[in-house]
C-alpha cells in the first residue's frame, strides 16, 4: 500500500504546487534528491531531477521565474504560459517520486495525477490573477504573486514531510482561492 498511497499523495502535494510555481517546487523536489534528505527516493527513469546540473538549472529557473512574476503584464503573460508548463512539471515531479515503480508505470502514475491537479491549480491561479488584475488595476497582483510563491512552497514543503496533510490542504486551498476570486469580482454595489 505505501507503494501508492504516500507516492501519490507527495506527487499529488507537488503538482498542486507546480499549479503555482512551474520550477520551485521541481527545485525543492531536486534539493531533496539531491543531497539525500526526507528520504526522498526518485525512480531510476527520473534520477536526473536529483543531479548537480538539474538543481543549477532549476535554481537559475525558479529565481527568474519569481522575479519575472512581480512584473505588471509579465506576470499575466507568465500566468497563462503556465498553463501549459505547470502541468508539465507536474508531470515530472509526479511521476519522479514512485521510486518502486518500473519506469513507464510511474511515468502514467505522474500523467494520471500531476497534470489534471496542476491544470486545476493554474487554471484557477490564471482566473485569480485576471479578477485581481480587472478588479484592482494589478495593484494586488505582486501580492498576490508573493501569496503564490509562499503557497508553493509550503505546499511543496509540507508534501514532502507529511504527504498525508495534502488532501486537507488541497481542500483548504481551493476554498481559499474561490473566496478571493469571488471577492476580486463582486461588483461594487450602485450608490
Amino acid at each position: 500500500m505505501e507503494t501508492w498511497v504516500l507516492p501519490a499523495l507527495l506527487g499529488l502535494g507537488l503538482a498542486a504546487a507546480s499549479g503555482f510555481r512551474t520550477f520551485l517546487p521541481l527545485l525543492m523536489l531536486s534539493g531533496a534528491a539531491h543531497f539525500e534528505l526526507l528520504g526522498i527516493d526518485l525512480n531510476s527513469s527520473f534520477d536526473w531531477v536529483g543531479s548537480t546540473g538539474a538543481l543549477v538549472a532549476l535554481a537559475i529557473a525558479t529565481v527568474v521565474e519569481l522575479l519575472a512574476d512581480l512584473i505588471p503584464v509579465v506576470d499575466n503573460v507568465l500566468s497563462v504560459v503556465g498553463n501549459v508548463t505547470r502541468p508539465i512539471a507536474a508531470v515530472i515531479a509526479a511521476g519522479a517520486v514512485f521510486a518502486s515503480l518500473d519506469p513507464s508505470t510511474a511515468a502514467i502514475a505522474g500523467l494520471i495525477i500531476g497534470a489534471p491537479t496542476a491544470l486545476a491549480i493554474s487554471g484557477a491561479q490564471t482566473s485569480l490573477r485576471g479578477a485581481s488584475t480587472v478588479g484592482t488595476a494589478g495593484v494586488a497582483n505582486p501580492v498576490i504573486s508573493v501569496l503564490e510563491d509562499i503557497v508553493s512552497f509550503v505546499l511543496s514543503l509540507i508534501a514532502m514531510l507529511l504527504p498525508i496533510l495534502v488532501p486537507v490542504l488541497l481542500g483548504l486551498l481551493i476554498w481559499g482561492v474561490w473566496r478571493l476570486t469571488t471577492r476580486f469580482r463582486r461588483k461594487p454595489s450602485p450608490a
